[in-house]
Formats: structure tokens, sequence, C-alpha cells
């Protein structure tokens, strides 16, 4: 079985060591490599093509936030979590906006990292318990009244609903998927009528509902 690569971004080098040092012991998982900014952590993600990045939230010249926006842009077969000592409810939200997959405490890495690797890798989104209970409180998870099913749209239709939530532009969605941007507005208009869906919120919050990826 091939291992699941790695890479770490992190701006403290000494937690970089100490996380490589925890998951280098894992049969299963090698880290590919570490990066200290957002901006690193683009550049390496190109590079490196890791199946996972764990991504802290505070870092400098670009945030984990943005660099997972553009990283899940140009590349969406990578996973992202985020492993970080914030908890509030407004960096969850983006983070999951921003494409996440997975959203932990760094004081719980020791316990809950080495399961959320394995169901991110999986294809399911992993959250701590401080992240389910703030979805929950925000409905992510529960099923809506006229809530419409994912399966009424085409294939193509789906990826560009996941890219728009993770806030990708027409552009950057034209180029990835080899169209025009009046094609992506087109495809954009016609799934915000099937689904219902106005603000770029409700796009999001469909895509973390029916964990779609």
């Amino acid at each position: 079985m091939e291992k699941i690569r790695l890479l770490l971004v992190d701006d403290h080098t000494l937690l970089r060591r100490a996380l490589s040092a925890l998951l280098q012991g894992e049969e299963h998982l090698t880290v590919v490599g570490e990066a200290g900014s957002g901006e690193e952590a683009v550049v390496l993600a190109g590079q490196l093509q890791p199946d996972i990045i764990l991504m802290d939230i505070t870092l400098p010249d670009m945030d984990g936030l943005e660099a997972t926006r553009q990283i899940r842009c140009q590349y969406e077969g990578i996973k992202i979590i985020a492993l970080t000592m914030h908890v509030e409810e407004e960096y969850l939200l983006q983070f999951l906006a921003a494409g996440g997959n997975g959203y932990l405490h760094k004081s719980t890495a020791d316990l809950e990292l080495l399961q959320a690797i394995e169901r991110v890798i999986a294809g399911e989104i992993y959250l701590g318990p401080t992240g389910v209970q703030v979805l929950a409180n925000r409905q992510y998870v529960r099923p809506r009244e006229g809530d419409v099913d994912p399966e009424v749209l085409s294939m193509r239709e789906r990826q560009v609903l996941v890219l728009v939530a993770a806030g990708c532009t027409s552009a950057e969605i034209a180029k990835k998927l080899f169209l025009s941007p009046s094609t992506i507005d087109t495809y954009r208009n016609r799934i915000a009528n099937k689904l219902n869906l106005e603000s770029r919120s409700q796009w999001v919050e469909y895509v973390a509902r029916h964990r779609l990826d």
C-alpha cells in the first residue's frame, strides 16, 4: 500500500519537528515537506503534490485560510486539515468555505490527528468536538425543508459547485476545467436555479451539508 504523503505548514519550527516525529513513526505515513508560511505552502503544494496538508491558520505573508483557498482552487485533489489554536466559529466557517477538509485544535493533535488523516483520506470531513457543535448550531449537517438532492446536478455542475463554494472565481474555475469564464457563469446560474441557492454562504452550506468534494 502506498504511503499517505503529508506536507506540514506552520511557522513554528519546533512544532513542525514534533509533528514530523509523530507522523514518521506511522508506517503508512510519510512527511514529504515543510513550509513556514502560506506563500511557501502554495508553492510546495504544486511541487510536491501531497495527499494531505496540515495547515496552521495564523501564518506570515499569507494566512492559512487564503493558502487553503488557493491550493484547493489549483489542486483540488489535495486534502487540507487545519491544525490551529483558533476555536472561534468564524475561523472554522471560513476554513470550510475555503475548501478545507478537517479542523483540529492543536491541543488535541496527539489524540485525534491520526484519525483525522484516515477519515479525510477516505473522503470525509473531520471536525473536532468544537467544530461539530458549531456546525450543528449552524444547521450545516441537518436536513433542510425543500433541500434539493445533489443528484440533479451533472458531474460538471458538481465540479463547479464545489469550486465556487471553495471561493474560486469564474476565471480560476475556467482555467482549471479548460472552459471559458462565460461558460462557467452559465453553469453557476444553472446550479443556482436547480438548487435554489442565492448567496455564496448558501453554496458553502450546501456543499458542507451534503459532504461534496
